[in-house]
């Protein structure tokens, strides 16, 4: 659109709005649509196996969903089925689920992977674990489980009884000696999976052409949990809380903790007092910051090796942090703070001396990051090993799911503390950070500024819950003792987790224990870009490449 004044003869332009209600997407996929399938959060509409990417065309390029949130697969007695979440980088507040089920007796559908390339990786976590088989998928193999397993541990006939056996290949000699091929200058270099540069155990297949990575897969799936399965076996009232702490355990747990909340009350149709979201925004931001200390430590040990001085003023500032972390929630990693409706205790006694701790925390971060910038960012050592390396264009994080600080470093400006306000926040004065330089360096600055930011949100928490009414004081709203949602209710819910979108998707079956438990992880999807932004780089530029995304196994295994 031309930014010139309009004129007599220049008709000024109005941008047409895009399809957002149901009725106006039914229209626009027509006779795709088998019948409508709403969530609790969006529309939703059955479509035809075989024309999944036609329907997935059409609502990223005639109606702006740009952003493939999450795939989720699952078994009915009846049939299979995967719903595709969709929403858009520009207003989070535009969702729609797209349901594909698919017979009993051949659960085949097409692949998502030409139009979203983030489903490359879904989709193999839903072949893997359930048994749907993706047409079309350029690399159908399992991706948690080794390629050897027998069955679909989410399968409804899955025998957990079957041993399980690990084969080599027929005439495979596991102590072949490695050789030198006359015809090629390629080597195969394996990275992990116990390595302190993988940040986890993550196994990196690295194959070199001279010194240069011409291809990567990052093998994924040691350290799988079972953490959806786990919380398929709680009460929505009590039993799934403790769980979400385990997910990124790396001082994110009030932020993981307010993921499941935010969906289990928007499906319970709970409010919770503005007192309770105050208390949730802080404690949420003071373990954002603790988070990112961690990550900027690490990421400069990955760098450039510095121990003594780096990483251990990081891990001086998040210490700090996680004391006040103890001090309200009494626990320093597992917090296990929020309950649906609100938290679990009132701020604690005397609460003067609590805010006292903060406000002096806040007081030297200013100079505590003043010396970040002087011994990270302004490094010489640093700069020549980040800028301009792993560099992740906008549309291609975009087209991977790429959220948090990833996607932000790139220019992507999404957040959803702003652009699907929940808690506090949009009560609050504070800006959502961008680097327009895509590489890692920008991803290193995103972090640093996001801390100043958090500070922020932090001090203005601390000043509405100084002046709060004594009898206004409410910690959880009126809660139910058992929830039980209706029968094939369905929600996906997200907040903005310390590395990105942390969602939760939903269904019940009538009682007190959801029926389906899906995982959104930010550092799945986020992990998926290392090969764009490694190949034609060099092993070192990798490792660092990898530091700026921020994983962590545990969130991504799950």
């Amino acid at each position: 659109m031309s930014l010139e004044e309009p004129t007599d003869s220049t008709p000024e332009l109005v941008e047409e709005s895009l399809p957002t209600t149901g009725d106006e997407l039914e229209e626009l996929l027509g006779e795709h649509v088998i019948r409508r399938d709403d969530h609790l959060n969006a529309p939703g509409f059955e479509i035809r196996p075989d024309a999944v990417q036609d329907v997935l065309f059409t609502l990223r390029d005639e109606a702006g969903f740009d952003h493939l949130s999450c795939v989720t697969a699952q078994e009915y007695e009846d049939r299979y089925e995967s719903i595709y979440h969709l929403t858009s980088y520009d207003d989070r507040t535009r969702e729609v689920s797209v349901v594909v089920p698919t017979a009993k007796d051949a659960p085949k559908s097409q692949t998502a992977e030409p139009v979203f390339r983030t489903a490359d990786w879904h989709e193999r976590e839903a072949y893997d674990l359930v048994g749907i088989e993706y047409e079309g998928h350029p690399d159908l193999r399992r991706i948690l489980l080794p390629e050897t397993w027998q069955g679909h541990p989410l399968g409804l006939d899955y025998d957990q009884d079957r041993p399980q056996i690990v084969t080599l290949k027929e005439h495979a000699n596991p102590l072949q000696e490695d050789h030198a091929d006359d015809e090629g200058n390629t080597m195969f270099v394996n990275i992990g999976p116990h390595h302190p540069a993988t940040h986890g155990v993550l196994h990196v297949k690295t194959t070199l052409d001279g010194e240069q990575i011409a291809d990567l897969e990052s093998d994924i799936g040691y350290l799988h949990r079972c953490e959806e399965q786990l919380c398929q076996q709680g009460t929505y009232r009590y039993q799934i809380m403790p769980y979400p702490d385990r997910w990124d355990y790396i001082s994110a747990g009030l932020l993981n903790e307010w993921a499941y909340a935010r969906a289990a009350e928007d499906m319970a149709d709970i409010e919770v007092p503005e007192y309770a979201q105050i208390i949730r925004t802080l404690g949420a931001e003071v373990c954002r910051i603790a988070s990112h200390m961690l990550a900027v430590g690490t990421f400069a040990l990955d760098v450039y090796g510095d121990f003594t001085a780096i990483f251990m003023y990081a891990v001086r500032d998040r210490e700090k942090a996680q004391n006040i972390l103890e001090d309200l929630t009494g626990q320093r990693l597992m917090f296990n703070y929020f309950r649906l409706g609100g938290v679990v205790w009132d701020l604690p006694e005397p609460r003067e001396d609590f805010f006292d701790k903060i406000r002096t925390f806040l007081d030297e971060l200013p100079e505590a990051l003043e010396e970040y910038h002087d011994m990270i960012s302004a490094n010489e050592i640093l700069q020549v090993r980040t800028v301009g390396t792993g560099v992740l264009p906008p549309e291609v994080a975009k087209s991977y799911g790429a959220t948090g600080p990833v996607a932000r470093g790139s220019g992507v400006d999404y957040d959803l503390r702003r652009d699907d306000p929940y808690g506090y926040y949009d009560e609050l004065d504070w800006d959502v950070v961008t680097e327009d330089g895509c590489d890692n360096f920008s991803r290193l600055l995103v972090r640093l500024r996001e801390v100043e930011e958090s500070a922020k949100i932090i001090e203005q928490c601390v000043d509405l819950l100084e002046d709060w009414p004594e009898e206004e004081r409410n910690i959880q709203a009126n809660v139910p003792r058992t929830i039980r949602p209706d029968d094939d209710t369905e929600i996906y819910r997200a907040v903005e987790g310390a590395k990105g979108e942390l969602g939760i998707y939903m269904r019940a079956d009538g009682t007190d224990k959801p029926a389906r438990f899906k995982i959104r992880s930010p550092c799945f999807s986020n992990l998926q870009t290392l090969p764009e932004m490694s190949e034609g780089e060099y092993i070192p530029d990798m490792i660092a490449s990898l530091g700026s995304l921020d994983i962590v196994l545990g969130e991504v295994d799950r």
